[in-house]
């Protein structure tokens, strides 16, 4: 990891931010401590993320803007840095989720990353990042935040049915996270379908798979796997996926009828546990 004095800011968004952090506090005659104190954190913390052994957060990153009047500084470039600790191989596909107008996902296992709970992705996340969850945690959620711009994209999902009955994190995990699903109800911009174990076999049967639309771009499909990504325009594959996945959207329950079967499986299966 870097230090203080050879800490390089071209070397990548965690290191441009420490060092503007380093910057920006030294112009503000603040020590570490002393910041720490404004922003109600430990001065270790400070230097740590100064040298890039600890990735901010978007809370400290809001802090540290209000301590030091920097106009949102480092509030932008926190998206830079989380990002940056995504898979180097998912990083393309990220890039494009957060400009699609449309995106559409079959998921044959897990509940999307989008409408995952932060404890949810945290026990799926430790699975295969246990040396830096809270990085690649917070790298999750904060894709999350495209729902929070002016021009959110629309999101449908076909959820399989066993993403429900997969237990991840233990039954009151589960709950919270199923109880989240039934929150996007009501969302103008997203759709949720479950299909069920009685739809038989069906065209998602190779695997999770997402459809991103864009304004004035071509469509793209993308899968990925344990490490690597795939994505491609080829229109070929892009009408075959779309057909396909109308077939998914047909062949599953209604988003109301859907929502129900949420609900069930909340109650039934991971209800009040004896």
């Amino acid at each position: 990891m870097a230090n203080m004095q050879t800490l390089d800011p071209n070397a990548s968004p965690l290191d441009y931010y420490g060092w503007e952090l380093r910057r920006l506090r030294e112009a503000a005659h603040l020590k570490q401590g002393q910041l720490g104190d404004i922003i109600f954190c430990t001065g270790s913390l400070i230097g740590q993320i100064e040298t890039t052994k600890k990735v901010p957060t978007r809370d400290f990153s809001e802090r540290v803007d209000a301590a030091l009047g920097t106009d949102g500084l480092f509030s932008r470039l926190v998206g830079l840095v989380l990002r940056s600790q995504l898979p180097t191989w998912f990083q393309p596909y990220a890039d494009m989720e957060t400009k699609a107008t449309y995106i559409s996902t079959f998921q044959a296992q897990l509940v999307h990353g989008l409408l995952q709970t932060e404890e949810y992705a945290r026990a799926v996340l430790a699975v295969n990042h246990h040396d830096k969850i809270d990085e690649v945690t917070a790298a999750r959620m904060e894709r999350q935040r495209i729902f929070q711009g002016a021009n959110p994209p629309a999101l449908w999902v076909v959820l399989s049915e066993a993403a429900l009955f997969q237990e991840v994190g233990g039954p009151d995990l589960m709950r919270r996270q199923l109880a989240y699903l039934l929150e996007f109800h009501d969302h103008p911009w997203v759709q949720i379908q479950v299909l069920p174990f009685t739809a038989g076999q069906h065209t998602g049967m190779i695997g999770s798979f997402n459809l991103l639309r864009f304004e004035d771009d071509p469509d793209l499909f993308y899968v990925d796997s344990y490490d690597q990504g795939h994505m491609t325009a080829n229109p070929q594959v892009i009408k075959e996926r779309t057909v396909g996945y109308a077939r998914l959207q047909a062949t599953a329950l209604s988003p109301e009828d859907s929502a129900a079967l949420i609900a069930r499986v909340m109650e039934e299966r991971y209800g009040n546990q004896p």
